[in-house]
């Protein structure tokens, strides 16, 4: 499935895998196989060389069942191709050992444990990462200019909802020779698609937005043929290979994709808006929002808001704690992009890890809440955060 696809999105959502089912199901049955065999050595050669296409051993990834969600999965962002993984983490592991060995940018916040594995276990195989802020972007040019290789960064990051314009910092690493990739989990292919925008991959983390019911765990990678095929052997060889059982449940959810984080835009976008209002309510980060310094950049580079927003509690860590134990229909819990609401201070959760130096630096208070907008009556949910604040 290609870019140039006239279909809509919700429609690639539902009808973006070509596999037939030999029984006329219109969904690719699960193939819980390990092997499959053939009539002969000469068919065998066929696929194990690459010259047609074919089911061989699922932890190669050439499964049926994976097939059908990889095309799926490369349609809703307008990719040659798509990689299954095991998690979102596995998915970013093999994109930083197949293009980091000159060095990699991360620029502004991003999720805990990619900035624990940028920070401390790839420097342990020699693969060093140049953190900037958003703030110091006029450092990027400096940075490229000393050989780094892949530009890394998350829009919106996590929990700030920090923009990066995709397309003015692709242009600035190609000058470079330099890739980019786009963690765009928060965003969703509904709302952005970075490919189009002159990144060179977009990593989700399949088990938020793309899943959808808090039901599995996953990851993908999205871009051309060619530079993706030199991550095929890092996610074989590292074993990082999705299950046939999960890849037939993210399918599965991939179906509703577009209606649900649809219906989650127009939830956050009202809960944020009655939060801006509230008096101990110091601050919320939301795309949405007019007084948000990234919303400019969300109307020129995005389809739609998120579901996904922060809002600092006033009077500080201890009342922001209190706050979310009070929540009644928000869950506490890590994770985000289901059906269910969840709330997560981010300081006891998602950047746990962090020092609270870091965290400072970083613009992440004890005070933040980060919100999960799921399926609920956003009315309901704005009368459990007012509950709760009072």
């Amino acid at each position: 499935m290609h870019s140039e696809d006239a279909r809509g999105l919700a429609t690639r959502a539902i009808h973006g895998s070509t596999q037939q089912d030999a029984h006329g199901s219109p969904h690719t049955p699960i193939y819980n196989t390990t092997t499959f065999a053939f009539p002969s050595t000469a068919d065998l050669l066929y696929v194990v060389d690459g010259m047609k296409p074919g089911a061989l051993y699922t932890r190669y990834g050439l499964n049926p069942s994976i097939f059908a969600l990889e095309e799926t999965l490369a349609g809703l962002e307008g990719a040659e191709l798509s990689w299954a993984f095991c998690s979102g983490m596995a998915a970013e592991t093999a994109l930083f050992l197949a293009y980091g060995q000159d060095g990699i940018v991360c620029i502004g916040d991003a999720y805990g444990g990619t900035l624990e594995l940028l920070a401390a276990q790839l420097p342990q195989l020699g693969i060093k990462t140049h953190f900037i802020l958003g703030s110091e972007l006029s450092r990027l040019d400096h940075l490229l200019a000393e050989g780094p290789k892949l530009v890394f960064f998350e829009t919106p990051t996590n929990p700030a909802l920090e923009l990066f314009d995709i397309r003015a910092i692709a242009a600035k690493a190609h000058i470079y020779g330099a890739r980019v990739a786009v963690d765009s989990t928060f965003a969703s292919p509904v709302n952005q698609r970075p490919l189009e925008l002159g990144a060179d991959f977009v990593v989700h983390s399949a088990t938020k937005y793309l899943g959808g019911h808090s039901d599995l765990t996953a990851g993908a990678i999205m871009g051309s043929k060619e530079l993706l095929l030199p991550i095929w052997n890092w996610r074989k060889n590292l074993g990082s290979m999705i299950a046939p059982e999960t890849a037939s449940l993210l399918a599965r959810s991939l179906r509703t994709l577009v209606v649900r984080v649809r219906q989650q835009n127009a939830s956050a976008q009202a809960v944020a808006q009655a939060m801006a209002r509230h008096p101990k309510v110091e601050r919320v980060l939301y795309p949405g929002l007019p007084d948000f310094a990234g919303h400019a950049l969300a109307k020129a580079q995005m389809h739609g808001f998120g579901g996904m927003l922060t809002i600092e509690v006033a009077g500080g860590g201890e009342e922001a704690t209190r706050v979310a134990d009070r929540l009644q229909l928000f869950a506490l819990a890590p994770s985000l992009g289901g059906a269910e609401s969840l709330v997560t201070q981010p300081c006891t959760t998602t950047h746990h890890g962090l020092t609270p130096e870091e965290r400072a630096r970083r613009g992440i208070s004890d005070a933040m809440l980060r919100l999960s907008i799921g399926l609920e009556d956003a009315a309901d949910l704005i009368a459990d955060l007012e509950q709760a604040l009072q």
